[in-house]
Parts: C-alpha cells; structure tokens; sequence
C-alpha cells in the first residue's frame, strides 16, 4: 500500500494502471451491461409490481428526496424507496466534473448535483440548495445519506428544512450529529447513560499520551490511537500501544500531529471480534437494524442472523441508547462493537463494548434487498400524526425490521484488484506463492458466483457500469493531474483516501 512518502511515480504507475484495467475490462462490461437490458422483459418483474402498487386505489405515493446516491447506501434506499412505488429524487456531490453512478439510475425521476460544503463558503449553499430542491419538488421527507465529510452539515440543513417547509428529515439535529460523531463526546455520553464503554482518554498533547502509556505495566492495559476529526493518512494505523520498547514507542508518538487543534483519543485495546451495526431511529424508537462482522476498512458484507445472541444484545445497546437519548432521536444510528472476553472460575463472559458512533447510513443497508415495503414503511411512519407525543395517539411499540434471508454482498471491482491483479504481481515478483494465489482467486470465483455485487441490478445496471468506467477511472485521472495522492479506495462509499 502506498503512502504519502512514496515517490509519486509510484502513484502514477497506480493510478495508470487502475485506469488500464477499467478499459481492458470496458469491452465485457459493456456486454454485461447490454444483456442485461435485454433480458429485462424476461426476468426482472420489478416495473410490473411497482405499477400495480401504484395502481392501487389505497395506495398515496410520496415525493422523497435522497442524498448520496452516489455511494450504495444511497442508491439501495433510492431502489427501495422506488420499488415500493414513491417517486424518488437523487442528489449529490459531483466534484471535479464526475458524475457519480446513482445519477443514472432508473429509481430517480430527477437528479440534482449539490455544492459541497467547504472552508471557504460553509455550508450556506449546500443547505440552500437542498431547500430549494424540497421546494421545487415538493418533498415529502429528506433520507439523508451523505458521508462522513458533511455529517454536521447535513445536521444544520435537517434544522432550516423542517422549520421552512413541510419536508420531514431522516436526520439527527446538529447537537446530537456532533455528540456522536465526535469520538470522545460519544463516549462521554453513553457513559453518563449509563451504558458500558472502554476506558478511553481524551489527549491534546504527546505528554498526555505518555503519561497515560507509562501506567500501562502496572495496568497490564493496551491502547489504540484515533484522530477525533478526519484523517484520511492515519485512519487505517492501529497499532497497539505501548510498543515494544520505550524508544519505539517514542518514535511513534513523535510522529502524530497531536495539539490542542488536532486531539486524539487513546482508547483501550480490546482483542476481540469486531461488529458494526446499521439501525433506524425514528422519535426514539428503533425502526429497522441489522448487525455484520466488521473490519476496519469493511468490503465484505454478511448479516448475522437476527435471532443470534449477539445480534440481539446489539439491538438491546441500540434500543436503550435511542431511548436514553430522548424521545425526539431521529436518523440513522451505526455503531461500532467490540466484543471483549472474559474467563474466570465461573466460565467464560462476553461484554459488548461500543468503540465508535456514526450518525449516519451505514452500507449494511444494503442486507435489506428484497424487502422494500417494510422498509420503504419503516421510513415513512416518521410522517404519521401524532397525538401527545405518540403515533396515532397511542404507542404501539413494534418489532424493527430484521433482514430475512440476506444475502452475502462483495463489489466486483474492489475484488478483482485485491484477489487477482494485485496478488499475480506479488506472485510474478516472488512475493506470493502460488497456494496463496489460487486461494485469492477461488475466493474471487466464489464471490462472483455466489455472493451479491453491492451496485448491480439487473433492473437497472448503468449505474454499476459507470462507477467502473467512468467514475473511477474519471478520478484518478484528475489525481494524475492534480498530483493528488491516495493510499485506499472504498468503492461502496466512493471514499478515496488521501496521504
């Protein structure tokens, strides 16, 4: 993996080639693409059954807009919210002139490309814009699924939208967006909850970390360093702390940009499986959720099963934390667990343990695939009236929406780099033996034959076309012009990670 002190020839020769193999696979992409709309009529029966929805005397259609459709969150509830027979419009960031693949999609009957949120204008224009499409479109509710980079934004855009119009927002407000988006604040906020947390230091300086560090031989306890705000370069460094010895350990340390600006938090190392969560929380209550092992940079998507131990406790931290929060809790709540355990005479423990919040979609949306009436349901039943505080005057607490038969989801383009090209390069030079190398590739085999790409759809396949053809190889050819360099790619969130 390259970093930001490769020489940038090396990002040149990466970004070349990945240029390359989008076109040398152009030709059978184009095919797949082809024979996809021409088996239309025979196989896909979604047209058939979104018309007689909408046919349906019983049935009133709403306006919904939704952002990120660009990444598979977005696009999945753009196709959930189309199959259920709402009309849906789509928007977007578009930096750098490239368009991101949901805009080509059939579930859209409009889309919009909004301005990104940035130092030097804020987020007034995002914002204006996003009302003035609610206005011009008559909105009924705004599910947003925008990144990690406009999460506060999106927050301040929830607050004027519901106060200027009638549009109702999947979107926490700004303080709850910041409480738990900031990693130290999130902690410090479950644990005045009442709810389990791991030991965890807020530190501004590199004296605070060593003084932290130099307790641990005498707790026995290990950590791990995360920046509090975005940094693509570090994100991906976990080592465990403190190193082997002192000097390594200062070494470390030394070269993280730590200041009062910039802090950190030093959390406890907890060697255990880990899980992510994707939930939807609407007036406090837990509308949908789905639990998934996780990793660190997660391309390989499998539901647990709803009824598993711990799927449920997942559910039950969730359910206590949305009711905890207050009654007014709405948007979408994704959480990170570790699952530390514990032996002792009487046995072995499990303790669940959230490490991270995110408060927004999480791509474990896309395990709902095949049940868009519930969900398309789940999201709506925010515009019911409420009388005293509860849904139709009376609280009817409901079961939440739980995948059912999910299926197994990988993406196609990040899996033939990983599996393929890249290990027969390690192989070619000797770095890679040839066991491991035909592991990679049955492994690649299996996915494509038996697991779900995250963007394809017979339905509608141009936007999984584009993302590989013109998106991707759009940019990095503006990195090549640019001089930008990267170290990762997350295809399913379009998220390039600088260095």
């Amino acid at each position: 993996m390259l970093s930001g002190t490769s020489p940038y020839r090396f990002h040149l020769a990466q970004n070349a080639s990945l240029i390359l193999t989008s076109i040398c696979f152009l030709p059978l992409s184009s095919f797949l693409l082809i024979f996809s709309y021409a088996l239309q009529p025979l196989f896909s029966t979604q047209d058939a059954a979104r018309k007689r929805i909408r046919r349906s005397p019983s049935f009133h259609p709403r306006t919904i807009l939704v952002t990120g459709v660009g990444m598979t969150k977005g696009l999945t509830l753009a196709h959930t919210f189309h199959l259920a027979g709402h009309d849906v419009i789509g928007a977007d960031f578009e930096t750098c002139g490239v368009s991101v693949c949901g805009r080509f999609s059939k579930a859209l009957s409009k889309f919009y490309a909004v301005p990104k949120p940035n130092e030097a204008d804020g987020s007034v224009f995002y914002i204006h814009e996003l009302l003035r499409i609610v206005w011009r479109e008559k909105v009924d509710l705004w599910v947003s699924c925008s990144g990690v980079a406009s999460a506060v934004e999106d927050g301040q855009a929830k607050e004027v939208i519901e106060q200027r119009s009638e549009c109702r927002c999947i979107q926490f407000d700004v303080r709850t967006t910041q409480t738990l988006h900031e990693k130290d604040i999130f902690i410090r906020q479950t644990s005045q909850l009442g709810l389990p947390t791991p030991e965890t230091h807020n530190v501004t300086s590199r004296a605070a970390v060593h003084k932290v560090l130099n307790e641990s031989p005498r707790t026995k306890k290990k950590y791990i360093m995360k920046s509090v705000g975005m940094d693509d370069a570090t994100r991906g460094d976990m080592r465990i702390l403190p190193r082997r010895t002192i000097s390594e350990t200062y070494q470390h340390v030394s070269g993280i940009p730590i200041s009062g600006d910039k802090p950190w938090v030093l959390q406890q190392f907890i060697r255990g499986k880990e899980y992510c969560t994707h939930a939807l929380v609407i007036r406090g209550e837990v509308k949908i959720f789905v639990a998934c092992p996780s990793l660190e940079l997660l391309m390989h998507y499998e539901a647990l099963p709803s009824d598993s131990a711990i799927s449920r406790a997942m559910l039950r931290f969730t359910q206590e934390f949305a009711a905890r929060s207050g009654g007014d809790m709405t948007g979408h709540l994704s959480f990170d667990f570790l699952i530390e355990e514990s032996v002792s005479e009487k046995g072995a423990e499990l303790f669940l343990l959230p490490i991270e919040c995110n408060p927004r979609a999480h791509t474990a949306v896309a395990l709902f695939n095949g049940q868009e009436q519930e969900m398309a349901e789940a999201y709506l039943s925010i515009l019911e009236p409420q009388v005293n505080g509860h849904t139709n005057g009376e609280r009817q607490e409901q079961q939440p929406v739980t995948p059912t038969n999910p299926a197994r989801y990988y993406w196609v383009g990040h899996d033939l780099v990983t599996l393929v090209l890249y290990p027969l390069l390690l192989f070619l030079s000797q770095k890679k033996t040839m066991a491991d190398y035909l592991q990679g590739c049955q492994t690649f085999l299996e996915h494509l034959l038996l697991w779900k790409d995250g963007t394809y759809e017979l339905w509608d396949p141009l936007p999984w076309w584009w993302l590989y053809h013109v998106y991707w190889p759009g940019q990095f050819l503006v990195c090549i012009v640019q001089r930008r360099k990267w170290s990762r790619i997350n295809i399913s969130t379009i998220k390039m990670f600088g260095c």
